[in-house]
């Protein structure tokens, strides 16, 4: 909990300072009104002037206002701490997610980095916001009360010293019982926000397949998880605020018991001192119980913002496995792609992904891959970018090692697009030219460019508002070609030097895979293109074919050449066309 202060700056440090500064003037005023309840007490059992009577009271309402003034303030700057802080925290966590690489996303997953950045954040802000107040509040209160009644009476000092370690060993055991709950409520809210994002991204299929009462039981089984935990943590803590009043009220008789038998034990001149010292001593007692019935309240907060603060730390700690080389200022870029025996494993996977994998991709050419389904196609194109880091041998783009580059210098030569077609909420033109660095905005022109390239005119000629046609939140309001395009013309826009197309023809029609293939290769004539594939047809056009089986390149060079030298590759042809069909094509 106390690693996260480290995000702390200078001016929630004054706000905390005032919270603390207000809390202790809060606490001299109310302290101050025993004094004046004594004083008052004795006028009156002395028969004292009404006017002093008036002007103690006066005093003592004075008091009170002031004491409701510091608490607006102790409020007032919490928040402001509160409010600030989880700013700054819940801006380092997505820096930080967004730092890493595919391994540590992996490894968290994306339910559970969403919760951290919003449930485990709010737990911590409520923590700082209203325990803040109270625990610093409590233990000065608390200790000044305690000094206030010393040497008032040691028959009271022990009723108190008993009400105190009672309320400590509730307090001590309901933190042993609840604590590790706590740690499964966090994780079990990751479980349901996996569960309910699963649901919705896959409504469709859910729907498709009648399958609304499997996936409503799998909620449901979540759910309860978390209810029945939440319900035991919430029975446990229940018992604290009855209890602590229980022994609030059990300190005050005792008090009142103990002060009756010294009363009349004492000769009747004294019996008017002993009195009102029974008066203050009460309200003293009641200010220290009160002072652990706060102690009680943050310890009701505090076991789940400390797991919620662990299970951010865990994450501002984690250091990404990919991580920024010294950079490479070379101006001949050229986009020229080499991979030299490389191997890549998978973090606790038992064997290879891609095993011995060496090629080149000279500028202009383009160089495909093909293979069944689990041959490692797309890990061996996302080893170009450094979505992952190579386990084995050296990925090169111009000759450098990636490694060398940083990551916003590799990224911005590359044009990416996913094997899933990824749209963002916006416009047709606010997509393709997301991730434009350039200083000036992309011109209409040259995105309706891009789009055409991409085979994508006729969706602007089907929208009235063309460019600027709205696009919901994952594209939903396009077809599954229609948002492949998109993400093709995303690419093209960005005029990078090298393309890498992931299995990303896949809902385009056999003419419009070959029509957009053909333009491709004459608009990006210079650019080096890697294109991952399941059909023949897109790939026999390729300058170079590397065929992949379980990790390993069986087969490398042309259409023609695997034909006669690639068995595997042989196979794959086989089982989509016809020889007529391969011959004529």
């Amino acid at each position: 909990m106390f690693r996260l202060l480290r995000y702390m700056r200078k001016r929630e440090w004054m706000f905390a300072s005032g919270v603390l500064f207000f809390v202790v003037c809060s606490v001299f005023l109310t302290l101050k009104l025993p004094d004046y309840m004594t004083k008052v007490t004795r006028l009156v059992e002395t028969g004292g002037a009404m006017n002093d009577i008036l002007k103690a009271g006066a005093i003592m309402i004075a008091c009170a206002i002031g004491d409701a003034c510091c608490s607006i303030m102790v409020s007032f700057c919490a928040s402001q701490v509160s409010c600030r802080f989880s700013t700054r925290v819940r801006d380092a966590v997505y820096t930080k997610v967004v730092g890493f690489s595919m391994e540590e996303i992996g490894r968290f997953s994306t339910a559970s980095l969403i919760t951290r950045s919003t449930n485990d954040i709010t737990q911590v802000v409520i923590l700082i916001s209203q325990g803040m107040q109270a625990f610093l509040r409590a233990p000065i209160i608390a200790i000044w009360a305690f000094i206030k009644i010393l040497g008032k009476g040691w028959q009271w000092m022990i009723v108190v010293a008993i009400a105190v370690v009672i309320v400590a060993a509730t307090i001590g055991s309901n933190m042993i019982l609840v604590i590790p709950k706590f740690r499964m409520i966090q994780k079990l809210t990751d479980n349901l926000n996996k569960v309910a994002r699963e649901l919705l991204s896959g409504i469709r299929v859910v729907r498709a397949y009648n399958a609304e009462s499997y996936q409503e039981n799998k909620y449901d089984t979540a759910n309860v998880d978390l209810r029945d935990n939440h319900l035991y943590t919430g029975r446990i803590m229940a018992f604290m605020p009855p209890t602590i009043n229980i022994v609030m009220s059990a300190t005050s008789l005792a008090i009142y018991w103990v002060g009756a038998h010294m009363i009349q034990g004492t000769p009747m001149a004294g019996r008017v001192d002993l009195f009102s010292q029974l008066v203050t001593f009460m309200a003293y007692a009641a200010n220290i119980i009160m002072a652990f019935m706060m102690v009680s309240m943050i310890f009701i907060m505090l076991p789940r913002a400390m797991v919620a603060a662990g299970r951010l730390n865990e994450v501002l700690d984690t250091e990404t496995k990919v991580v920024d080389g010294a950079g490479n200022d070379n101006p001949y870029k050229e986009g020229r792609i080499e991979f030299r025996n490389v191997s890549f494993q998978y973090p606790d996977a038992e064997e290879k992904v891609l095993e011995n994998i060496t090629f080149t991709a000279e500028p202009g050419e383009t160089v495909a891959f093909i293979g069944s389904t689990g041959s490692g196609k797309s890990t061996l194109i996302n080893l170009v970018p450094r979505f992952y880091d190579v386990t084995e041998g050296e990925v090169l783009v111009d000759g450098v090692n990636v490694k060398e580059y940083t990551q916003h210098q590799l990224h911005h030569r590359i044009g990416y697009i996913a094997q899933k077609a990824v749209l963002f909420k916006g416009t047709i033109k606010s997509n393709i030219e997301f991730g434009h660095d350039s200083e000036h905005e992309m011109t209409d022109e040259w995105v309706t460019r891009a789009l055409t390239i991409a085979q994508g005119k006729d969706i602007l000629d089907k929208e009235e508002k063309g460019l600027y046609t709205e696009v919901a939140q994952g594209g939903t309001n396009f077809s599954g070609g229609q948002k492949q395009r998109i993400s093709i013309a995303r690419a093209i826009a960005k005029d990078p030097e090298i393309y890498i197309f992931d299995d990303s023809f896949s809902a385009l029609d056999y003419k419009t895979d070959k029509t957009l293939r053909a333009t491709l290769k004459k608009e990006t004539q210079n650019a080096t293109t890697l294109i991952v594939a399941q059909r023949i047809g897109t790939v026999r056009d390729a300058d170079k074919i590397v065929v992949l089986d379980e990790g390993k390149a069986v087969g490398i060079g042309t259409h023609d050449e695997l034909m006669q030298s690639c068995d595997v590759y042989r196979e794959i042809a086989f089982s989509q066309l016809s020889e007529e069909e391969l011959a004529n094509a």
